[in-house]
């Protein structure tokens, strides 16, 4: 399947009923910091969060009522916090993607979704963790030695940032194996080989994920 192909663009209206939890969403942001994270990690996608709830709101006219998780700075907080995908995509300053999951991962996360929801509704406004979101970012520097030690993360969950909460989630439901979360980027995320071929932007002029779905496991832990 060629790219053009992979990468599909929708409107969020067309899409949110298809939404399941554990899919993910991508974002790539338009501010400062958001500029200096593609630069460094070489991507498009500078933050991820994880599908937590799809519900109809109304059956006579089918609305949808999608929530996300994900730690973030968003309306005057920080933190790790539940957000709704609509207002997300109305307001957002950027670009968005839904990453479906393959069949494999959906029955992987349905025999665990006891672990994967008890830990998402733990971490619930714990602190945002900027200052290892800049060590995971500096992924460019990893084969330098001097400069890999200085960016080397330790698993530290008692705050977190957006693609460590997404990692340890997603290990958590047995989506993926295990991995130092805390090491994990947002296009580390979007690269994991546990998703359906096709993705969507739902926002944004169109634009490709390098690396889509590409990573088996054994690439995940060198």
């Amino acid at each position: 399947m060629t790219i053009c192909q992979q990468h599909q663009q929708r409107s969020y209206p067309q899409i949110r009923d298809k939404m399941q939890p554990g899919d993910i969403i991508a974002f790539g942001g338009n501010s400062l910091f958001s500029k200096w994270a593609k630069l460094t990690t070489r991507s498009a996608v500078t933050h991820v969060a994880v599908v937590i709830k799809t519900q109809v709101i109304n059956e006579a006219n089918g609305r949808y009522f999608n929530q996300a998780i994900e730690a973030t700075s968003y309306n005057g907080k920080c933190g790790v916090m539940l957000t709704r995908l609509s207002e997300r995509a109305a307001t957002y300053n950027g670009d968005m993607w839904w990453l479906p999951l393959n069949s494999q991962a959906r029955a992987n996360l349905e025999n665990n979704k006891t672990a994967f929801f008890d830990f998402l509704f733990q971490q619930n406004h714990k602190p945002y963790d900027i200052c290892q979101l800049f060590g995971s970012a500096l992924d460019v520097t990893d084969d330098i030695p001097f400069l890999k030690e200085m960016s080397l993360n330790s698993e530290d969950f008692s705050s977190w940032f957006c693609s460590e909460l997404v990692a340890e989630a997603m290990e958590r439901g047995k989506i993926i194996g295990s991995v130092n979360a805390s090491e994990i980027t947002p296009i580390d995320i979007c690269r994991f080989d546990v998703f359906q071929e096709q993705y969507v932007q739902f926002k944004g002029e169109s634009k490709s994920i390098t690396g889509y779905n590409s990573l088996p496991f054994e690439s995940w832990q060198s």
